[in-house]
C-alpha cells in the first residue's frame, strides 16, 4: 500500500521525526496537534486554541485527500477540566453533524506551557 506523509511545517516534525498526518490506503491519522499560529504565538483562550487545532488538523486531512465528514475518531487532551465546555463547543462547530467517536481527557501537562489543549483525529476516506 502506498503511504503519504503530510507535513505542516512545525519545527517539531523534523526535530522529533514525525508527520502531521499519514495516509495509508483509505485511513488517515493526524498527529497530536497544538494551537500554534505560524508566527509561533498561542492565543490563551481555550476556545480559540481548540479552533486552531481543528483548523490545522483539517488542513492536514485535506492534504491527505480527506474532509471533516471522513473523521471517525477524535481525541482531545486538556490541562484543565474547566475548559471542556469551550473546547467541546469548537468540536461541536465542526463535528455536530458527523459525530465521530471522541475522547476528552485531562492530562497533567503538555509540551508547551502555553497550550491548554491538544487534539488528534483519525479518518477513513470513502
Amino acid at each position: 500500500m502506498e503511504r503519504l506523509n503530510v507535513q505542516s511545517g512545525s519545527p517539531f516534525e523534523a526535530a522529533i521525526g514525525f508527520s502531521r498526518a499519514v495516509r495509508v490506503g483509505d485511513r488517515v491519522v493526524v498527529s497530536g496537534t497544538a494551537p500554534i499560529w505560524p508566527d509561533g504565538s498561542v492565543n490563551p483562550d481555550p476556545l480559540a486554541q481548540a479552533r486552531r487545532c481543528l483548523e490545522i488538523m483539517l488542513s492536514a486531512l485535506g492534504e491527505a485527500g480527506g474532509r471533516a465528514e471522513d473523521v471517525v475518531r477524535t481525541r482531545t487532551y486538556l490541562l484543565d477540566a474547566s475548559d471542556a465546555k469551550q473546547v467541546g463547543e469548537a468540536h461541536h462547530e465542526v463535528f455536530s453533524g458527523i459525530r465521530p467517536a471522541s475522547t476528552m481527557v485531562v492530562v497533567s501537562g503538555l509540551l508547551d506551557p502555553r497550550w491548554k489543549v491538544e487534539m488528534e483525529l483519525e479518518a477513513v476516506i470513502a
